[in-house]
């Protein structure tokens, strides 16, 4: 993953709310929830839950799948593995070398 996705990532998950959505998207499942179950389990405005949504799907955090009149949020796993990825795939590798780091 690039600097730059990974930045835009932490910056849209950053928000209270929509690190709320991810959380309940990752308990849901692959199946994930309806929007509607969304808005009713965290209480928001449709029009608020609407503007969230909208930014976690930019960053490509969550896709949207309308099944009949109903439309349906899922975590994109691979987005979301790849920013804890990045964040965690150099642990350790250079410890002694980092200003400040304890010589093992």
């Amino acid at each position: 993953m690039k600097l730059e996705t990974a930045a835009l990532v932490l910056d849209k998950i950053g928000n209270p709310t929509r690190l709320r959505i991810i959380r309940l998207l990752v308990r849901a499942g692959d199946q994930g929830l309806a929007v509607g179950a969304i808005q009713k389990n965290l209480n928001i405005p449709g029009s608020t839950l609407t503007h969230h949504i909208a930014q976690l799907k930019y960053a490509g955090l969550i896709r949207q799948e309308r099944y009949q009149a109903t439309l349906y949020c899922r975590v994109e796993y691979d987005q979301l593995n790849g920013v804890i990825n990045y964040l965690t795939e150099e642990c350790c590798s250079d410890e002694a070398s980092i200003e400040g780091g304890k010589a093992a």
